[in-house]
């Protein structure tokens, strides 16, 4: 599953960035537990990183304050993860750069290289077409 887009850091830097406790803004967060999105971010919550649902209309995911847009949030985000198709990732990059967050993560089968370009561009590092379970799972190794 590494690389499946050019580009994406090496393993090293992901096993970095996982390991680093981010606090993870999930844009696309569904509050229906058959959803991908859903098992990822109750994943990353049981290995007890801080997920914070961004859902235009849901109040509460997972226990979780859900909010409407990054920018609604009010507090530090390091990584922006993306389960939206990828005609809408550019807003999103925009946003996730302008909430100063280090890492703009798109899901498995989410890829928009002019989004990731411009995101890359202002400093953000940028992964595409990568789960962000599968690869914590692959990379440290835990259940």
């Amino acid at each position: 599953m590494i690389d499946s887009a050019p580009n994406n850091p090496a393993p090293e830097v992901l096993k970095e960035i996982l390991a680093s406790d981010p606090t993870i803004a999930m844009v696309g967060l569904s509050p229906k537990p058959d959803r991908d999105s859903h098992r990822v971010a109750q994943y990353l919550l049981q290995q007890g990183y801080r997920v914070i649902p961004v859902h235009p209309k849901a109040e509460e995911i997972l226990g979780q304050k859900a909010y409407p847009s990054l920018a609604a949030i009010g507090q530090k985000i390091d990584l922006v993860d993306v389960f939206r198709k990828p005609e809408a990732v550019a807003p999103i990059a925009q946003a996730a750069v302008e909430v100063g967050a280090k890492v703009l993560w798109l899901q498995l089968g989410v890829r928009n290289d002019e989004a990731a370009a411009m995101a890359a561009a202002a400093g953000l590092t940028v992964v595409q077409d990568l789960c962000i379970k599968i690869e914590h799972h692959r990379l440290l190794g835990t259940p």
